[in-house]
């Protein structure tokens, strides 16, 4: 931990009148963990805050404190006179939803990056980015015990639920030492592992086990490149009548095939875009390259971006983009 780094974040927070807290569209558990993580501190503090986010939150998300306060409303740019910002959990503006927000305004605001991606921007006016931290709230645990704050059961919760899900319950590549250590030292302080494990990775519906075997039945292997791959439409929600948040999860779940390098999902969001998703095992191979290649980034073995391209469109430029990078 940066521990200067820390403790000006810290000051300027303190500082602060009117915060604006910011996660990734498409908030998954690192990033709601975080600003639900940050929202607990700022009201033990009783700074003023707000959370605001392009997209909203899973249902399933409700078990972390405060997160009803989390709003889509794009109004808040205009209405708040925030002197702050922190954003978690994003490597770069455009994939936090706000790049277009923040050109907007009048006069910019302080901007505080919080991340564990390695291919994160450093755009923030203080940057506290670890990329060997397993997650952003194994980052803020850090962030914490170096400015002395007491971690009770409600924040050791929050920070857990980013931990857990960011190594997929600790099977995953991000999982080390120091992740499993202060797991344990959550634990003890009261954070909840068994709901948070319940709710993440055991509560699936038979509509949603239904929709991960269509997922299943569809995989196919590149063989030029060892890349093995699936897909979801849009239609495929509907059928099963599922969020396309019950598909989180099977991109890990590809890393358990021997044949291939590695893993990537494509998901259609809406007509002509699609998210896709990138995930390996094997220490001779970047996947956040690749995904950097075509506009995203990530990790070393778990990345991924989107295209404003159909399916069937961005897996062809998958191949181009791959097949032209050969050597």
């Amino acid at each position: 931990m940066p521990e200067r780094t820390a403790r000006q974040i810290y000051n300027r927070i303190l500082e602060a009148e009117h915060i604006l807290l910011v996660p990734h569209q498409g908030p998954d558990g690192d990033a709601l963990g975080s600003v639900a993580a940050l929202m607990h501190f700022l009201k033990n503090e009783q700074i003023d805050h707000t959370v605001f986010c392009e997209t909203s939150a899973s249902q399933k998300m409700n078990f972390l404190p405060y997160i009803e306060e989390l709003t889509t409303d794009k109004e808040v740019w205009k209405k708040s006179p925030f002197d702050l910002i922190v954003v978690v959990d994003s490597s770069d503006l455009d994939y936090a939803g706000v790049e277009n927000y923040l050109d907007e305004l009048d006069q910019k605001p302080d901007i505080i990056n919080i991340d564990h991606h390695s291919t994160n921007t450093y755009f923030g006016d203080l940057n506290l980015v670890i990329d060997s931290a397993s997650s952003t709230t194994h980052i803020l645990y850090d962030f914490f015990k170096t400015n002395h704050i007491k971690i009770d059961s409600h924040l050791a919760t929050c920070l857990l639920t980013g931990l857990i899900t960011d190594t997929d319950n600790f099977t995953n590549a991000a999982t080390t030492v120091a992740s499993l250590e202060i797991a344990g030292d959550l634990v003890k302080k009261g954070g909840d592992i068994k709901m948070i494990k319940q709710i993440m990775f055991e509560d699936k519906s038979i509509n949603t086990l239904k929709l991960w075997g269509t997922a299943l039945s569809r995989l196919s292997k590149h063989d030029d490149h060892e890349i093995v791959y699936t897909y979801l439409t849009q239609e495929d929600l509907k059928n099963f009548n599922v969020e396309e948040e019950e598909s989180k999860g099977i991109a890990n779940f590809m890393n358990v095939l021997e044949d291939g390098k590695a893993a990537l999902i494509l998901k259609e969001k809406e007509e002509n875009k699609t998210k896709a998703s990138l995930r390996t095992t094997r220490d001779d191979i970047d996947v956040s390259k690749i995904a950097k290649k075509m506009g995203g980034g990530g990790h070393k073995k778990a990345a991924g971006f989107s295209s404003n391209k159909s399916v069937k469109d961005t897996l062809k430029q998958v191949w181009k983009t791959l097949e032209e990078n050969k050597n």
